[in-house]
């Protein structure tokens, strides 16, 4: 069993300080026959912790009849994790939140009228139940027994979000906790969130931060999120806020290391406020945490999904059970970096710039704790003097900088020149100039291997290539200021772009490779994928590989290795027709064709009259349109003769239906069940066939978005006559796979 624990600073692992990479993925909003595909992918994006909600609504959704089948597999999943060699922190709630209907709570257990959330013993009762159907799923696949569990957390937002606060939320929370072990979650760490004012029974507090609040009721542009400045201040709502340090923290920030669990690897859209969180946004949020003292960067989500059909009702979070959001009935896409149909986004490989790092270099990094200069501005209204820090641990360390804030426009500084206090001696940093929306870190007496250091730098450090190769990367001339004792062997510094570095990756075969490709390169247990929506796949590496891959052109461009391969070659032809053939505009779509007000729940079936459907209480109906929503609109038939020829080609992995749309929403249906619904954002929608067997033929509703619809859209739709509900454009984009 491998020992983990942490100290004030930061996590250990076998009593070495750990920096590990977190990212969210939910099992059950996402098909079982991809788990491995998908971990894969997180593992690639430098994911070392995968964690996930067992969402209670989704397990027992009728009361006593637990449902861990298909999708809902936990103990697959659990064993699937263990497979690809990632660790896994169990999110078991029993309240959740997670943009679930009722946060995670079946409605049977709300019928009941008992308190909940608290210590009511009718409540714990059926906790007590949940627990321990979930440690049976999750028997022999905790870490003491070499299984990926190595962390449960308990509740969420609990304090925050609902619940109770003081002694009596500590005391419930403590009283999860043992509920847990007692029905067998036997690990060594135990988390809770800790923002917000929520409680945390003396668990392990993790925090969190977005770059917007989808959740927010105003229809305008929000304040500048805190979320961009250096700042020990760890909440996210009060950096730089009247209320003071600390204040709405719970627990004493000196005796617990920074640890994130809920940085925002996106956002999910809500109806009335539609925010894209682009890739920047959340690397330059991360790369500031970093500089703030963060250990443990934890993305939420990191992985995009689907929500399953309820049988009894839809099982998104919406303002009819009572919340304060309407979601998309199906969509969990939140432009993360592995989205909905598993495809990478630009967020992925920003942060993989910084995992790769953290892989390397992050045991040294940990004791590195941030010296804050008096000259940082700590309010991010504070757009015009320079955002910058040091972390340090007397000897080395590296000097943050950050000059991008979301859609802000930031002063640029030319000439900037500084200096890092180290204990023994004063280190002068060349002079630099800094850009609106630059964001980055530069090294300070970084040690090249035993007798060689790197004084400084102005660029980025990236990853080590075996024990004489660093690589880094930036924009200008890195100016490589080193210092070698004696017999130092020779080092190279391998210097990118950050364009290249963004599609870097580190592979380790007869020996260490730094791989650059437009596809996305994804290591298995196979072999190593490379996938990509061009069908001419090239890529290089740093040195060439002692073996050329079968299949490829090679070739030699200033000393790397190129491989080149046509894929389209190997079949007959690129299958991008699409036929869009409108079939009604009406003013109320909304029972045309197939009925929207059932879709989501009981597999597409209209259930209210079934004799299954089990008595409740007091039922909630989840099938009427939410107000305000429009009703008008149109519907489409999309015919895909490609889909057949991209599902008998070997080479293809999936097909994309490419859409760029404009209207409010719009729903995709197969065969009268609904697959896929969005809200528009200004984004092109991309639906990934494979799961649904390539079908070649579609039906889609786009509701019409109206110019004094109260909604915030960053990028508005064109309307004509004050209304739109259009398809601009539609293409099937195969997705080709080569493994070497």
């Amino acid at each position: 069993m491998t020992d983990y624990s942490y100290n004030n600073l930061y996590l250990t692992k076998d009593g070495k300080p750990w920096f590990p990479i977190m990212g969210e993925m939910h099992y059950s909003r996402y098909p079982k026959q991809y788990w491995k595909e998908s971990l894969y992918k997180m593992k690639a994006g430098g994911v070392d912790i995968v964690s996930c909600y067992a969402i209670w609504i989704h397990h027992e959704e009728i009361e006593g009849q637990f449902d861990f089948s298909g999708d809902k597999e936990l103990r697959v999943y659990l064993k699937t994790a263990k497979e690809c060699g990632i660790k896994v922190l169990l999110r078991i709630g029993p309240w959740a939140h997670g943009e679930v209907r009722n946060g995670g709570f079946p409605d049977w257990l709300l019928q009941k009228k008992i308190p909940t959330r608290c210590d009511s013993p009718e409540y714990l009762s059926y906790v007590k139940r949940y627990y321990h159907a979930l440690a049976d799923q999750a028997n022999g696949l905790l870490d003491k027994d070499n299984g990926p569990v190595i962390g449960i957390q308990i509740e969420n937002e609990y304090g925050h979000v609902g619940g109770l606060t003081g002694e009596e939320g500590e005391q419930h929370m403590r009283t999860l906790r043992s509920l847990a072990q007692e029905a067998g979650f036997d690990v060594q760490i135990f988390t809770a969130t800790g923002w917000g004012g929520a409680v945390t029974g003396g668990m392990l507090p993790v925090m969190g931060g977005y770059c917007d609040a989808p959740w927010d009721k105003r229809l305008t542009e929000i304040e500048p999120s805190g979320n961009y400045i250096f700042t020990p201040e760890r909440n996210d709502h009060n950096i730089g806020s009247d209320f003071g340090f600390g204040h709405g923290i719970t627990f004493d920030i000196s005796k617990f290391p920074f640890l994130t669990a809920e940085l925002g690897g996106g956002l999910q859209v809500t109806h009335h406020r539609r925010p894209v969180a682009k890739g920047k946004d959340v690397a330059a949020m991360s790369l500031v945490k970093m500089g703030s003292g963060c250990n443990l960067l934890g993305y939420y989500m990191y992985h995009g999904g689907t929500n399953p059909d309820g049988k009894l009702s839809t099982l998104q979070e919406s303002r009819a059970t009572n919340y304060a959001n309407d979601l998309p009935v199906k969509s969990y896409d939140f432009n993360a970096s592995v989205k909905e149909f598993g495809q990478l986004s630009d967020s992925f490989r920003e942060i993989r710039l910084l995992a790769s790092f953290i892989h390397d270099f992050g045991e040294d990094f940990c004791s590195m704790v941030p010296h804050l200069p008096a000259d940082n501005p700590l309010y991010p209204t504070n757009q015009t003097d320079l955002r910058y820090t040091v972390r340090h641990n007397g000897k080395s360390g590296y000097l943050f900088v950050n000059n991008y804030q979301r859609r802000r426009e930031m002063a640029a500084h030319d000439h900037v020149s500084l200096k890092v206090e180290l204990d023994s001696e004063t280190i002068t940093i060349p002079s630099f100039d800094v850009k609106n929306g630059d964001f980055f870190f530069l090294p300070v007496n970084m040690p090249l291997g035993e007798n060689a250091v790197l004084k400084s730098a102005l660029a980025t450090p990236l990853c080590r290539l075996g024990e004489d190769t660093w690589v880094f990367y930036g924009d200008c001339d890195p100016q490589f200021t080193v210092e070698s004792a004696g017999n130092a062997p020779d080092v190279t510094l391998l210097h990118l772009t950050r364009a290249d570095a963004l599609k870097a990756s580190k592979i380790t075969l007869d020996r260490d490779y730094l791989v650059i490709s437009d596809a996305d390169m994804i290591p298995m247990d196979d072999g190593i994928h490379f996938q990509s929506l061009d069908s001419e796949l090239r890529f290089r590496t740093w040195p060439p590989l002692s073996k050329a891959p079968e299949g490829f052109a090679v070739s030699e461009e200033n000393g790397y290795g190129v491989y080149t391969r046509d894929m389209a070659a190997s079949v007959s032809s690129v299958c991008d027709a699409v036929v869009v053939e409108t079939l009604a505009e009406s003013d109320d779509i909304t029972e045309l064709y197939v009925s929207s007000r059932t879709a989501g729940f009981g597999g597409g079936e209209d259930v209210s009259s079934s004799a299954d459907k089990p008595s409740l209480h007091d039922p909630i109906a989840p099938a009427d349109i939410p107000a305000g929503y429009s009703h008008d609109g149109a519907i489409y038939r999309l015919t895909i003769p490609g889909a057949a020829e991209a599902k008998t080609a070997d080479s293809i992995i999936d097909a994309f239906l490419t859409l760029d749309f404009s209207g409010d929403r719009f729903e995709v249906y197969q065969n009268g069940k609904l697959i896929s619904d969005y809200f528009y954002t200004g984004q092109q929608i991309q639906i990934g066939l494979k799961r649904f067997d390539y079908p070649i033929e579609l039906v889609i509703k786009v509701f019409a978005y109206h110019d004094a619809d109260p909604v915030y859209l960053e990028a508005i739709p064109k309307t004509e006559n004050g209304a739109v509900s259009s398809i601009d454009q539609a293409k099937l984009m195969p997705q080709w796979d080569v493994v070497i």
